[in-house]
Formats: structure tokens, sequence, C-alpha cells
């Protein structure tokens, strides 16, 4: 049986999941002396978008909001790491194309989650 009340059955917290993945798979062939650097911290970001999407879900008025507003700002965040890798050399155009849209869709879906909650 399906919870319904699971965030894992919301379809933005999804979404945000599948760019975290992404986002972790890509950084696997960074160089290795950003490991501490940039690797980590596109990883705090992304994984920053999803957790901070939970923890709004279950939480109680104008404080679900504050959350929603960090996963946002996380998620800009991740998009300038996203260029900042590509810049450097360290993303290829094509996962920085796919990682960029998937970012965006999550925006968008974030955006279009928090007006519906309003």
């Amino acid at each position: 049986m399906t919870d319904l009340n699971s965030i894992q059955n919301l379809r933005v917290w999804q979404k945000a999941h599948e760019l975290t993945l992404m986002v972790y798979k890509t950084t696997m062939d960074f160089p290795k002396n950003e490991q501490f650097g940039l690797i980590s911290q596109m990883r705090r970001s992304a994984v920053s978008v999803p957790s901070n999407i939970s923890e709004g879900f279950r939480r109680r008025g104008k404080d679900k909001f504050v959350f929603y507003s960090y996963s946002m700002g996380s998620l800009e965040e991740l998009k300038y790491q996203l260029l900042l890798s590509f810049d450097l050399n360290y993303l290829q155009k094509e996962d920085y194309d796919k990682t960029i849209e998937l970012a965006n869709e999550t925006g968008k879906m974030l955006n279009a989650w928090i007006n519906s909650v309003k």
C-alpha cells in the first residue's frame, strides 16, 4: 500500500532526488584535487534541495516556506557550480546540458509546488 503522505510520492521531491543522483554521478570524474572543494560543495548543494523539501513538507504554517526557500537557494547555488564546472572543463557540454536542464525542471516544479501550497 502506498503512503500518500510520504515525501517520496511528491513529484518535485522525486525530481530533486534524480538531480542529486545525477550530480553525484557527474562529479565522480572530477579531478581528485576537487574532492574537498567543488565536488563536496556541489554534492552538499544538491542534497540540500530534496532535504529541505522534505523538511518543509512536514512543517506547518509559514515555517514550511522557509525550507522551500532554502531549497530554491541551494538549487541556484548548484546551477552556478555546474556552470563553473563546465567552464573549468570538468563537465562535458552534454553532461552540463543534461544536468542544468534537470536543475531547471526541478526549479520550475519547486516553484509550482510552493505556489500550490500557499
